[in-house]
């Protein structure tokens, strides 16, 4: 596994958490949400990256068609 993913993740949760406690002291709530929510996105969208390539690499294993 490659361990960049996961520093990569870790920073864009860091990232967020930072700057949706900003927001949220400037009065910002709804803005800390959207944030929020579009971290989560790029997240999943890094994992399941790496979800298709598992299963890429599990169907050329078993050869399925």
């Amino acid at each position: 596994m490659n361990v960049d993913l996961l520093f990569q993740i870790a920073g864009v949760g860091i990232l967020v958490a930072v700057l949706g406690q900003v927001l949220k002291r400037t009065g910002h709530e709804d803005m800390a949400t959207i944030i929020s929510l579009a971290g989560l996105v790029i997240a999943l969208l890094m994992v399941v990256n790496l979800i298709a390539q598992l299963l890429n690499s599990v169907k050329s294993i078993f050869q399925f068609y």
